[in-house]
């Protein structure tokens, strides 16, 4: 293992003024993520600034929504969370073992990295982990792969159930930089690969994410998580599936559908939620969601089966919402 200094903090803004201006320094909090990567060289850190001391633990429901801060525990075991909105505690509940969630911060489960073998294995070609190098899944073992939202550079997916579930709530994310404080649309925090996969998300370095607002809408609490996976038991989703719905007078008013495992970001399904709005929620609009959600995909020769798995699992979603 690289050898590398340790540091720990005790507000914010030492933390921020301790990474910032080092670009080898990282900050660390669980270490389910960041000490295996150190470890197996897919990222270079001279320097572990450790944040768990920060007062950014809380989990606060109002009227305006729910705040979570970036290093709570067991926000699927909150009574509000499970009542008021159901899809986060299920995705969190379906992101990991109840050891590694033991440890993992919300804030470090947004960041993670993608588990593309290609990434994962310094072996090979990965544009990701070392820009212009090339990208071995193109042509390679590319099962779980994107089939939106990929480039010519890059084809992994984000790994994140979190994230998933929080673009289907509208989140915002709250940062704190070098240049101050900023509220991220979680839609806005992850980066398409284009011709700079290695840029994942568009925090600046040192920029320290301090929290999560998700705000107060009719659609949180009917809310479901579908995951898709080779196995029961701790696995990345093949498929993941987020939907939210507000239905009165049994006419879908308001909705939303984000996808996981299928993109290099959590994937909103506008088209489908276009088609289910307006609509009686039955068998045939979740049908012609699950249809729409998949429109537009561009499948890579292992992957082709998730166009499918797509429709289906967006329309076993909505069944579990009701009708």
């Amino acid at each position: 293992m690289r050898p590398f200094s340790y540091t720990t903090v005790s507000t914010v803004r030492s933390a921020v003024l301790q990474v910032s201006p080092d670009p080898k320094a990282l900050y660390v909090a669980g270490a389910t993520e960041v000490l295996n990567l150190v470890r197996e060289g897919q990222i270079a850190a001279d320097r572990l600034v450790d944040i768990r001391a920060l007062p950014l633990t809380s989990i606060r429901p109002g009227a305006e929504g729910l705040h979570i801060g970036a290093l709570a525990r067991h926000v699927e075991n909150h009574p509000v969370v499970r009542r008021d909105y159901p899809v986060l505690a299920q995705a969190l509940l379906a992101g990991a073992s109840p050891q590694v969630r033991n440890m993992f911060t919300p804030g470090g489960n947004l960041l993670q990295r993608t588990r593309c073998s290609y990434y994962r294995d310094v072996r090979f070609a990965c544009n990701r982990r070392e820009p212009g190098s090339g990208c071995g899944a193109l042509e390679g073992n590319n099962r779980y792969n994107a089939i939106f939202g990929g480039s010519d550079h890059c084809i992994a997916v984000h790994p994140s159930d979190l994230a998933v579930a929080l673009t289907a709530l509208d989140a915002v994310v709250r940062t704190q930089g070098p240049a101050g404080a900023r509220s991220i649309p979680i839609e806005e925090l992850y980066r398409l690969p284009g011709e700079e996969p290695h840029r994942e998300t568009v925090l600046d370095h040192g920029e320290l994410i301090t929290g999560i607002d998700v705000p107060a809408s009719r659609f949180a609490a009917r809310s479901h998580y579908l995951k898709i996976r080779d196995r029961a038991s701790f696995a990345f989703a093949l498929v993941s599936v987020a939907v939210a719905v507000d239905v009165r007078r049994g006419v879908v008013r308001d909705c939303r559908i984000a996808l996981g495992g299928v993109a290099p970001r959590p994937w909103r399904a506008r088209a489908a939620e276009a088609a289910l709005t307006g609509k009686p929620l039955n068998e045939e609009s979740r049908r012609a969601a699950g249809q729409a959600a998949a429109s537009g995909a561009t499948p890579r020769r292992h992957n082709r089966f998730k166009v499918a798995m797509v429709e289906r699992a967006v329309a076993r979603a909505l069944s579990e919402v009701g009708d």
